[in-house]
């Protein structure tokens, strides 16, 4: 594998400093008693696991999952989506106990597959090996049907020394420091990915293997907010960054800028949704840091307890794309909690 030559815009440059002084600021920041840091890391956790379970086609809620993973030792998995939240769930428990003392081998990332895919019934034969048969990424139709080929990944035959060429890069520039730890994760999740060394699981496997490369570069902060739930918001520019940068993998001037850009985006708003929480506890926010329009919709909750967006909108006079995004923010905060689903979505005021 060749070297990643990165441009670095003045943009790309500002996102990796926040995010690194962030970093620095962290070990100051998580003055919390143990009991609210983990409940922090608690609410994370669920929202990890249901954001990358759904980007990959499962249907549970964070709520469901919650409800799942506090029943986990007594139950039996039925349902794929099930299967898949438990596994996704165990793999990361494994990397926040063990992080430090799991270097990125081909091993280690044979041995998370396997723990990703142990309650999967239907990927029994292929746990923990590389794949046998080809797995295009393939567009489906509404009702299930293949209709052509989006992406050629690595054939079987290649992909043993694809991922062995891979893992020996990433291993060496981060021994010798050649490039930034945030781009060395870019660089090797785009290439993982492009590759898809295994039958199935492969996105949830980049995920979970983005928060071990994280937390071994000393990003300690992982845990306490979901980097997931930030790619299943921007689930479209995720997809379309990835393609955008992966069919440019083979010609000799890769385009790395789509991908790295959505990456250290998403780095940001997941340090920034943290910020937000970590306030919250503290009892730091107040209306006084809110857009005006957010403060207007946070007083309709004085007289109603439960408002839908065409009343929010009828009632501040506001852009409904504008009160979207300012109830989102809200959600995000802790402020509001959004309850239903499309057309039946409601809002309460969040209890405290």
């Amino acid at each position: 594998m060749n070297e990643p030559d990165i441009i670095l815009t003045q943009d790309l440059v500002k996102l990796v400093a926040e995010v690194d002084e962030f970093k620095g600021r962290w070990e100051a920041l998580k003055n919390l008693s143990p009991d609210r840091l983990s409940a922090l890391r608690k609410v994370a956790t669920v929202e990890s696991v249901g954001s990358s379970t759904r980007i990959e086609g499962a249907k549970l809620s964070d709520m469901q999952v919650e409800t799942l993973l506090s029943n986990i030792e007594m139950r039996k998995f039925d349902t794929r989506d099930e299967q898949e939240v438990a596994g996704y769930a165990e793999a990361m428990d494994l990397i926040f106990q063990a992080y430090a003392d799991m270097p990125l081998t081909e091993n280690h990332i044979r041995q998370l597959h396997k723990v990703l895919l142990r309650h999967s019934t239907k990927d029994e034969r292929h746990r923990g090996e590389y794949k046998k048969l080809d797995n295009h990424v393939v567009a489906i139709d509404a009702d299930g049907v293949e209709i052509g080929v989006i992406f050629e990944t690595a054939t079987p035959f290649e992909t043993p020394r694809q991922m062995e060429e891979l893992v020996r890069w990433a291993r060496k520039a981060i021994d010798e420091q050649s490039m930034h730890p945030l781009l060395i994760v870019a660089v090797f999740i785009v290439q993982f990915l492009a590759i898809h060394p295994f039958q199935d699981g492969n996105g949830r496997l980049s995920r979970v293997l983005t928060t071990l490369m994280l937390l071994r570069a000393g990003y300690a902060y992982v845990p306490y907010a979901s980097l997931e739930s930030v790619i299943e918001e921007n689930k479209d520019i995720y997809y379309k960054s990835l393609r955008r940068t992966q069919t440019t993998l083979n010609v000799n001037d890769p385009d790395w800028s789509p991908w790295v850009g959505f990456f250290l985006r998403c780095l940001k708003k997941q340090k920034d949704n943290l910020v937000i929480r970590l306030n919250r506890e503290k009892g730091q926010i107040d209306n006084t840091d809110l857009p005006e329009i957010s403060v207007q919709i946070l007083r309709l909750f004085d007289t109603d307890d439960r408002l839908n967006l065409s009343k929010i909108t009828e009632l501040t006079g506001g852009n409904k794309n504008t009160i979207k995004v300012r109830l989102r923010e809200l959600v995000s905060a802790g402020r509001l909690t959004k309850h239903g689903k499309a057309r039946a979505t409601w809002y309460m005021k969040a209890q405290h």
